[in-house]
């Protein structure tokens, strides 16, 4: 099997991990209008974002025996068509009950891309280099968050909030002519695994048996909950709390998401010379010394100035964490690769639902809780990155042993 480029790699996986970034953070200018125009409240609204990442969770746990079985292009471009379906009924919404339902459809369709391009990573690459490679893919993916709320909150301000799920159908379908152009598919037909459902359930049983698979998925996991609790309370903290116009959310948002980016790329630098999980312990620390910070400023009643550089480290502190720990846990999977990145997947969007279903039911008018539940997820981050307890990695420098 021929390795395709490693730029145009890189261009494709990017954009089909970009499309779950893009569905969540284009409408998040909306949600103060959406509310209004639904006859609901901002901290309902927030629930769709949770229902969105359940979408994730349970159709992750579909896609990746299908992609062990079928191949990774056929599952992928079949989630691809979903989701554009889905989109377009988000944009005909009557009523929140209507979209959140819509908006868990459109992550079952949505999420084949996560799951399969990570995958196809392990695919082609070892865990050093795919350390590096998922890097260069938050490159490209990061691009989603500055974009796409800019994009969003001109669309809210010129043509209403039911345009910007008209427009993520139409990049659903130009991902779908994207992949089916230009993807080639990694897995050839001798190495996939027919495996019936007693078979996957115990394919399952096992990688959950593998402690530092699940508390890589739970680090990286707990990570991304922190951005997600950011995402669901931000529009609230910023634009209801401090009087950020929703037309100009998008540059705050950006901001936090470039300190990812940032991060992401030093990542590839650092990795070679300190080591996977060193860097990887040292980002998580980093971030929940940076919550404890917005907690207590929080707290105080903090103005923007105080809270922003804490939320750009706990959020530039991702580009660090979720490389390593999806790059360190994927590495020893062999041919069940995409079954292992669905669980992890489902592991951490779990985390991610979790969090932004938490900062909902927490709200009271305040900063607070998006800060408690960032600073919770930290914490949680921290305990399941700790060195007690490894066994399978053979070194500090993040090397895996890798299993047939």
């Amino acid at each position: 099997m021929k390795t395709p480029s490693t730029r145009r790699l890189t261009l494709v996986l990017g954009t089909l991990s970009a499309i779950g970034p893009f569905s969540i953070d284009m409408y998040l200018p909306s949600f103060p209008t959406l509310a209004r125009s639904l006859g609901t409240s901002v901290s309902s609204v927030q629930l769709t974002l949770a229902t969105y990442l359940a979408g994730l969770a349970a159709g992750q746990l579909l896609y990746g025996p299908l992609a062990d079985r079928l191949g990774r292009r056929t599952p992928l471009l079949a989630g691809l068509a979903l989701y554009v379906a889905a989109s377009l009924a988000c944009a005909a919404a009557p009523d929140l009950p209507f979209l959140a339902a819509a908006r868990f459809v459109q992550a079952l369709g949505g999420c084949a891309g996560m799951v399969i391009a990570r995958a196809v990573v392990r695919d082609f690459f070892d865990e050093r280099e795919s350390a590096r490679l998922y890097s260069s893919l938050m490159l490209v993916m990061g691009a989603a968050p500055i974009l796409a709320p800019l994009v969003g909150g001109q669309l809210l301000a010129h043509a209403g909030w039911r345009a910007i799920f008209v427009t993520l159908a139409g990049i659903g379908a130009a991902m779908f002519t994207l992949v089916a152009t230009s993807l080639p598919e990694s897995l050839p037909v001798d190495a996939r695994r027919r495996q019936g459902f007693r078979e996957i359930a115990r394919s399952l049983g096992e990688l959950l048996r593998q402690l530092p698979f699940v508390r890589l998925s739970l680090a990286g996991g707990a990570m991304q909950a922190a951005m997600f609790a950011y995402i669901a309370g931000s529009p609230f903290v910023f634009i209801e709390l401090h009087g950020v116009p929703a037309e100009r959310f998008g540059l705050i948002f950006g901001t936090n998401a470039f300190g990812l980016i940032a991060a992401s790329q030093i990542n590839r630098w650092l990795v070679p010379r300190l080591g996977v999980l060193r860097v990887l312990r040292t980002a998580i620390a980093g971030a929940a010394l940076a919550y404890v910070g917005l907690l207590i400023a929080a707290g105080s009643g903090a103005g923007l100035p105080v809270i922003l550089p804490l939320i750009f480290v706990g959020i530039a502190s991702v580009g660090f964490a979720l490389p390593n720990s999806t790059a360190l846990a994927m590495a020893p999977q062999g041919k069940r690769a995409g079954l292992a990145s669905a669980l992890l997947g489902t592991l951490q969007t779990t985390c991610g639902a979790l969090a932004s279903t938490l900062v909902s039911a927490l709200a009271d008018g305040s900063a607070q809780p998006m800060a408690a539940v960032m600073l919770g997820c930290g914490l949680l981050a921290l305990v399941a990155a700790a060195p007690f307890g490894w066994k399978g990695i053979s070194s500090e420098r993040g090397e895996l042993r890798p299993s047939s």
